[in-house]
């Protein structure tokens, strides 16, 4: 076990520095829709619970207090149809992103272990496991690591980041008995499950359908950041295996990762609270159903994006000639590339503009490689055909 940054790729985010400023020397201006950070308030509720907690001058608790532990497990199961969560098997974490850079190097990990994660995937994944020296493997078929005992790690993702791909709770399942065939740990990293566009369930990791009676081996991981608004807060959490957690916890109390007591009071609000939830789905699904027929228009076809934030776009070409086609339209997006080798023909655009201020629609007329922009809030033109409509927002 050990950190081992040397292994690291270069951060992928600064390779589109000419690409956004290509788009920001549009004359309508940059239209950011690389990054799912969100745009709109944090719910009252959440803020009022976060300011009331404010005067804290002692130290929290790294374990979190058993008011937000209880609140997570009474979510698990409303929310998730995991009805089981142990309350003591729960760790608030600062964000879910240092939990998924760490976690293989905090469970022992190291050099001859394998992490398995999917093939289109959340660049930490790959960095995790090369922090903690051990070697990535991307693939989406159990077939390939079945029986491995080099595999110690299995990192499932469900709705995906990128492509907005759900998991059936029997896919889910069929990986849980394979890991636990080698006593490999599965983690889920569930932060998108609020937010599916289908009437499908987004099943957990810790549904008995997935896992069964038992929590032995699994993991799920789940933030506040997108559900509501909350990214700058910094509030996640990881629950499932009591052994497990309570190994994580004794690192945790060791190098002082702990979530500052009013973020925990805060997050005991948002997780009793469905309806700003509801509110926020309902706000992403208008910019996804203004944005998602406009990206058609101009040509791309979109794949997956049943769930989460993105449209998963591509245009037949590599992923950079699609970035370099956006920029000149003021849009600057994701490129498949970041994802993997298998996602090079992709671009993820992000639903997380604010109407008035960036929400684009691409036009796609008889030529779909010439889009055009206009700021939503402005008027936003989108083809039909050889017919020109005007869409206005009332913001």
């Amino acid at each position: 076990m050990g950190l081992s940054p040397r292994s690291l790729p270069d951060f992928p985010w600064d390779s589109l520095a000419p690409y956004r400023a290509r788009a920001a020397a549009h004359p309508g201006g940059l239209v950011d829709l690389s990054v799912g950070t969100p745009v709109d308030p944090t719910p009252a509720v959440i803020r009022e619970a976060l300011a009331a907690a404010a005067d804290s001058p002692g130290y929290p608790t790294t374990h979190g207090t058993l008011a937000l532990r209880e609140a997570v497990a009474a979510w698990f199961a409303r929310r998730r149809s995991a009805p089981h969560v142990d309350p003591a098997a729960v760790l608030p974490t600062i964000g879910s992103k240092e939990l998924v850079a760490t976690l293989p190097a905090y469970l022992g990990l190291g050099a001859g272990d394998v992490v398995v994660h999917p093939r289109a995937a959340y660049p930490t994944y790959d960095v995790g496991a090369r922090l903690a020296g051990a070697t990535p493997l991307a693939t989406d078929d159990v077939e390939q690591w079945r029986g491995n005992p080099a595999v110690r790690f299995v990192w499932v993702n469900s709705p995906s980041n990128p492509t907005g791909a759900v998991t059936g709770a029997s896919d889910l399942a069929a990986v849980v008995a394979a890991a636990r065939e080698i006593g490999a740990i599965v983690a889920s990293d569930e932060c998108y499950a609020e937010l599916s566009w289908t009437d499908d369930p987004v099943p957990s990791i810790l549904d008995p359908r997935v896992c069964g009676d038992s929590h032995e081996g699994v993991l799920a991981v789940y933030s506040l950041s997108k559900q509501s608004n909350l990214a700058g807060y910094r509030a996640a959490f990881v629950a499932g295996d009591p052994a497990v957690i309570a190994a994580l916890l004794e690192v945790r109390k060791h190098a002082g990762l702990i979530v500052p007591a009013p973020v925990q009071a805060a997050m005991v609000a948002a997780l009793a609270d469905d309806s700003h939830v509801a509110e926020q789905k309902a706000r992403y699904r208008a910019r996804r159903d203004m944005l998602l027929p406009a990206v058609e228009a101009a040509g791309f076809r979109v794949e997956h994006s049943n769930a989460g934030l993105y449209l998963w776009a591509t245009r037949g070409e590599d992923c950079w000639d699609t970035l370099g086609m956006l920029a000149e339209a003021g849009i600057l997006a994701a490129p498949g590339a970041f994802y993997g080798e298998a996602a090079r023909r992709h671009v993820r655009i992000a639903l997380t503009a604010g109407e008035r201020k960036s929400l684009p629609h691409l036009v796609g007329s008889q030529n779909a490689s010439k889009p055009a922009l206009k700021h939503w809030g402005t008027g936003a033109w989108v083809s039909k055909g050889r017919t020109w409509h005007k869409w206005w927002t009332q913001g």
